[in-house]
């Protein structure tokens, strides 16, 4: 099997890479640089955003296609979210016209919007960010593409992800960042709202299990599906790495579009797991 990931020198996508060549799958691994990419991996330097009559055999047809790459995923009001949406339809379309047997692509709680509760795949969605609005276009369109170029199609919807924290741009990257510039408080939110948090190795193994298996397709929850109050991960993650830095709660107002709780239900998720186990569901 041979598995193209896009995005592969970031976050998500350099423990990817790692995952699957511990499975043994042959990786090709695109970005624009390559930094943090396992040298295992077969490496091809490209902008998916340019010109090419055909990515499919450009990219030594794969397999799979885990679609990672994405532009300020952490400015959720970036003017390129609207600027890079058509760009990314053209290259998902020409791998999928090309021949592409299976698009993996990863989605985002905002592309729900504000709701109050558990998300599951019949959730309406109404985003509030440029961010949210783009991944949910992307999804409908990619979810109809798909559905009429016989190409298997997944969207792994992630949640608040955290772990790692070298590598990354969430709340306990910035705590962590400023607790080494030798800074006594950190400005924060009434960090009251829970949200469903997933580390960064739970993410990666939910998302290789969903991407190596044919069973369940379509939206796809990766999460740990429990609703947990911001300010007491955040509490907990200074104590247990014994950083010098207290949290100035109220310092910024919570963002319109942060529910009081929202998590995942990972039914889905759950269930792969037992077929990987080889447990009956019942």
């Amino acid at each position: 099997m041979k598995i193209l990931v896009t995005g592969a020198n970031g976050y998500i996508g350099s423990k990817i890479v790692d995952k699957l060549l511990e499975l043994h799958i042959d990786v090709i691994a695109n970005d624009i640089a390559n930094d943090h990419i396992n040298p295992k991996a077969h490496f091809i330097k490209a902008d998916i955003f340019s010109e090419n009559d055909n990515w499919f055999k450009f990219f030594e047809e794969p397999d799979i296609c885990i679609h990672l790459a994405w532009r300020d995923g952490f400015k959720h009001n970036s003017i390129k979210h609207l600027q890079d949406f058509s760009l990314h339809i053209s290259f998902l379309a020409n791998l999928i016209d090309n021949g592409l047997p299976k698009l993996v692509s990863m989605g985002t709680m905002h592309e729900v919007g504000y709701h109050e509760g558990i998300i599951n795949d019949e959730t309406a969605c109404n985003p509030l960010t440029f961010y949210g609005i783009v991944k949910n276009a992307l999804r409908k369109s990619l979810e109809l593409y798909t559905s009429q170029h016989n190409c298997k199609f997944q969207w792994l919807r992630a949640f608040y992800i955290y772990g790692d924290d070298d590598f990354g741009n969430s709340i306990f990257c910035k705590i962590k960042q400023a607790a080494r510039e030798k800074k006594t408080n950190f400005p924060f939110t009434s960090g009251k709202n829970k949200y469903d948090f997933i580390k960064i190795d739970d993410l990666v193994n939910q998302i290789t299990l969903a991407v190596l298996q044919d069973n369940i397709l379509g939206i796809i929850n990766v999460c740990s599906g429990k609703p947990v109050a911001l300010a007491e991960m955040v509490e907990s993650y200074i104590k247990t790495n014994k950083l010098n830095i207290k949290l100035d709660y109220g310092k910024y107002p919570d963002r319109i579009y942060d529910s009081p709780c929202i998590y995942g239900d990972n039914s889905k998720i759950k269930e792969i797991e037992r077929m990987k186990n080889g447990k009956n569901s019942n």
